[in-house]
């Protein structure tokens, strides 16, 4: 039997079966509180004129380069993250990167993960960064650390020592079910944590501080 034009165009218009399901996203809001201090460390507005000063200056920075006095107290305040309503605000990334993080310890495709899982922002701080509303009152921690160069420094930051935050997650319903969703942020709180010194610091063992649990009722 001999196949025509006429075949092959039919053919090539037939319908095709659809292997693609439309995106399905649900959200869900789960009550987190602290179980270990939580240390905030944002980079401030200063210091990025700073470097953008000394790299304008190109070799001159050398020449012109002056030590200005520590203002300890506005160190303290330039390391909080602060919305523009003005309260007291988490990274949302933070939350998304521990529960991405999180997936090896359950065997779940890390990459998969960071395309099904989603913070949603309570508000943005000055710079555009979306923040999860912090509840609870700092305090100053004085940390001692080394710079780059080795040499020893003092540092100001924002400290709570009683935390707790509303997060509300939007995810791949297709990828992940609701209870998979709070168990996954769950043991980012117990075994990755958030800001400074948290368990899963890329430069240390951390000092277990942003850890948190899921609190009873979500």
């Amino acid at each position: 039997m001999s196949i025509t034009a006429e075949d092959v165009i039919q053919k090539a218009q037939a319908p095709k079966a659809i292997v693609i399901d439309r995106p399905k996203f649900e959200t869900i809001a789960v009550h987190i509180k602290g179980v270990s201090p939580y240390v905030q460390h944002k980079f401030s507005q200063k210091a990025r004129q700073q470097m953008m000063d000394k790299q304008r200056l190109g070799d001159q920075a050398k020449k012109s380069r002056k030590r200005d006095a520590k203002d300890f107290e506005q160190t303290y305040k330039d390391a909080m993250h602060i919305s523009r309503e003005g309260w007291n605000g988490i990274p949302a990334p933070s939350f998304r990167n521990a529960m991405i993080s999180a997936c090896r310890i359950v065997g779940f495709k890390m990459t998969l993960a960071k395309l099904s899982v989603f913070i949603e922002a309570d508000g943005f701080d000055s710079d555009g960064a979306p923040l999860v509303k912090l509840q609870g009152t700092p305090r100053v921690h004085e940390g001692y650390v080394r710079n780059e160069t080795g040499v020893a420094d003092v540092r100001w930051r924002p400290m709570w020592e009683e935390w707790s935050a509303l997060v509300r997650i939007r995810y791949d319903a297709n990828q992940f079910s609701a209870t998979d969703v709070v168990n996954l942020l769950h043991r980012a709180g117990m075994q990755v944590g958030i800001g400074e010194g948290r368990p899963d610091s890329k430069n240390s063992a951390g000092m277990g501080w942003g850890m948190f649990a899921i609190e009873d009722g979500t």
